[in-house]
């Protein structure tokens, strides 16, 4: 698949998780403390991503 998530630990010790598409990076999310906070955001974003209209400033 060429678009997957990523959850990596950063310098400070905290789980972020990334999108990616073809490995390269179009989004993370704010670090958590744990993996679970972190996976959590992953399947937020999962649900409720694809009804998300677009808005132009």
């Amino acid at each position: 698949m060429a678009h997957y998530f990523e959850i990596k630990q950063n310098k400070a010790g905290e789980y972020v998780a990334y999108f990616k598409y073809n490995s390269e990076t179009i989004f993370w999310t704010e670090g958590y403390k744990s993996k679970a906070s972190a996976k959590n955001a992953i399947e937020s974003v999962q649900k409720n991503g694809p009804g998300a209209e677009t808005r132009e400033a």
